[in-house]
């Protein structure tokens, strides 16, 4: 039997059936493996071959063609670590709704596929990023050194207290990766500079100020001309997407939280005495070891074997009665970390080193000399100094912070089975939670109607939304997976509802138009008084009686360039009207945030004056002009590189 299957699964016939049987395959397989976008993630950077420009973008080309995506796993964790930063910087002014927003997590994206689009254009290139240039670039950062030199254990504890930890290894991928794609644009960035006669010129636009006349327009009656059905119709139909009624959703849903688990039973002796004998070194200090090294790098490319017998004659050397083993580093070691400070590497604990440097390091006796010891970066020859043994904590000493820590886990435990169960159950019957809420004895809740902006109870966490407003949930009335919302706070929804958004009838929100079409009569009317007052001022009339009694007119002298005074945007349209000419006063209006309209007049500009700074200053400044427009150069030439490759974006995911 099993030879007539194999004739017969071989040749023309047997090609035919496995092409057919592939074609189904393809319409489910993740689109990612064959240059499509892919299920989980949220954009693509694509490009055609380096050594095919003009390769066609469709099946089965695209295959060739080049790509980096950013997954929906970047995406989150970018967001979370802007989510920290903003909390840090704002603090109690932090607004997570409009964090949550749509154009803050397009900003992100964006950044993030601008790094993409860095990396792919990189590669395309042919840039490489040396290991001797990552290992000086995280020598170089202050969070990893103590008294101006890079310092093992600061970085072990730096890179574990990240979010996420990462090990050594990760760290150095993720630099060599950061370093590959802001080569180029740091590289067009630094190479900016400002002519004297260009910082001469910008000192004396930002050293400008203004001699003004500033006055407040009189404020316009409210209008109460009747709004006829036309006018409102018209209005109506010119700005239908001010009066829509945004999308809703109400759900139905199952809390689980760690408050409706019982408390566990105590654990007994045997329990507790087990979890003592398998975590026994967290109840002492580890055996720590004083160590030295001195490193012998092998060069990209360069003669290996010359590297490792250097790295035995230093071994001899340092080995060899009354040798000065910091000396040889000093003179000998290639690691800029510890070589001026004699290759001291400090205390080394189990796990802080590369594997090769450790085994060795923890097989050796105090006041031994051992290598060289082959690793990733090099050779090493190695001094063990002093060895400060472990000390351990008796049971009876630590049972009662086993049994709290038995219990909590008991606790979770039991908080894991009961949220397994949950999910199992909503599994077995998508279509409605009451089932599993029933069997459970947890309580099924309803929310809702409620849109993508209100904030009420479980749909104020964003993943609650994000899951409540997908298409998936929405189109199919099914169950979702449990959605953490907070530490043993999950839960598990049902849309039951759906409202589309939708313009509301005119009807409904004549009064709404009305008073849009109102307020946009007596905008108008503000702006046409404003521009009547500026014709009479361009013909000669004095400020005070073109605006009248009732207006108020301020004399600003001086007025420098960039102060909000009144406002941002004021300052602007101040700045922006044209310098007046000897004797004669240049004129403008802008608005002010209630609606008011104020004009000005320009009677003198005085310019900067760069001859009178000092030349520490100048310099200082000339640096940071130079600072501006590199970083505005470096953009221009992402957004440059970035016009050449195709972007693909799925605004689903955020």
């Amino acid at each position: 039997m099993l030879q007539k299957l194999r004739d017969r699964s071989s040749g023309w016939a047997a090609t035919i059936i496995i092409a057919l049987l592939m074609i189904p395959f393809l319409f489910v397989v993740d689109q990612s493996y064959l240059g499509g976008m892919g299920a989980n993630n949220v954009a693509q950077v694509k490009a055609p071959p380096s050594w095919w420009k003009g390769a066609p973008g469709f099946w089965p080309v695209s295959l060739l063609w080049e790509h980096e995506e950013v997954s929906v796993e970047d995406f989150r964790q970018r967001l979370e670590q802007a989510r920290m930063l903003a909390r840090q910087q704002q603090g109690e002014a932090f607004d997570p709704r409009e964090f949550e927003g749509i154009e803050n997590k397009r900003r992100i994206l964006d950044e993030l596929v601008d790094e993409k689009v860095m990396l792919l254009a990189s590669a395309r290139d042919g840039v490489v990023v040396s290991d001797a240039a990552v290992r000086e670039y995280i020598a170089s950062i202050p969070a990893f050194q103590v008294d101006g030199k890079f310092d093992q254990n600061a970085y072990q504890m730096a890179l574990s207290s990240q979010f996420p930890p990462r090990t050594p290894r990760q760290f150095e991928d993720l630099v060599r990766t950061t370093l590959r794609q802001s080569l180029v644009p740091v590289g067009v960035g630094s190479s900016a500079f400002v002519t004297d006669a260009e910082l001469d010129r910008l000192l004396r636009l930002s050293g400008e100020t203004r001699d003004v006349e500033l006055a407040l327009m009189p404020e316009i009656a409210e209008d109460t001309t009747p709004v006829t059905d036309a006018d409102a119709k018209a209005w109506y139909e010119a700005h239908t997407a001010d009066f829509m009624s945004p999308e809703k959703v109400a759900i139905e849903y199952v809390e689980v939280t760690a408050l409706q688990v019982p408390e566990p039973a105590a654990a007994d002796e045997a329990t507790l005495r087990e979890r003592y004998e398998a975590e026994k070194q967290r109840f002492g200090d580890p055996e720590r070891r004083l160590a030295s090294h001195i490193l012998v790098r092998v060069p990209e490319g360069g003669d290996a074997a010359a590297a490792e017998a250097k790295a035995k004659q230093l071994a001899g050397q340092a080995a060899a009665p009354g040798a000065d083993f910091a000396a040889l580093a000093r003179e000998h070691s290639e690691d800029p970390g510890s070589r001026d400070t004699g290759g001291d590497l400090g205390w080394v604990e189990q796990g802080m080193m590369v594997e090769p440097f450790e085994q060795a390091l923890f097989a050796m006796q105090a006041g031994e000399t051992s290598g060289p010891v082959k690793t990733e970066f090099g050779w090493h020859v190695l001094q063990l100094r002093e060895v400060q043994p472990g000390a351990l904590k008796p049971f009876e000493e630590v049972r009662e912070e086993l049994a709290r820590e038995q219990a909590q886990a008991d606790r979770e435990r039991a908080y894991s089975e009961l949220l397994g169960r949950l999910t199992d159950l909503a599994y077995e019957n998508p279509s409605s939670l009451e089932p599993a809420a029933n069997e459970l004895k947890l309580e099924l809740r309803k929310l809702g109607p409620f849109s993508r902006d209100d904030m009420v109870g479980i749909a104020a966490a964003p993943e609650v939304k994000r899951a409540a407003f997908s298409e998936e949930l929405v189109e199919d009335g099914t169950a979702s997976d449990p959605i953490e919302i907070g530490p043993q706070h999950n839960v598990v929804i049902r849309v039951v509802e759906h409202q589309p958004a939708a313009a509301r009838a005119l009807a409904d929100v004549r009064a709404e138009v009305e008073a849009a079409v109102r307020a946009d009569r007596t905008s108008k009317a503000a702006i046409a008084a404003a521009e009547a007052a500026l014709e009479r001022l361009r013909k000669g009339e004095a400020m005070a009686a073109v605006v009248g009694s009732e207006g108020e007119v301020m004399p600003l002298p001086g007025l420098p360039r960039g102060a909000p005074a009144p406002t941002p945007e004021a300052n602007r349209a101040i700045f922006s009207a044209p310098v007046p000419e000897e004797g004669k006063a240049t004129f403008g209006r802008f608005a002010l945030p209630d609606g008011r309209q104020a004009v000005f007049a320009v009677n003198a500009v005085h310019p900067g004056k760069p001859e009178e700074l000092p030349q520490e200053q100048r310099a200082m400044l000339r640096q940071q002009f130079a600072q501006v427009d590199g970083a505005t150069m470096a953009q221009d030439y992402i957004r440059r590189v970035r016009s050449q490759f195709k972007v693909q974006v799925d605004e689903s995911q955020l």
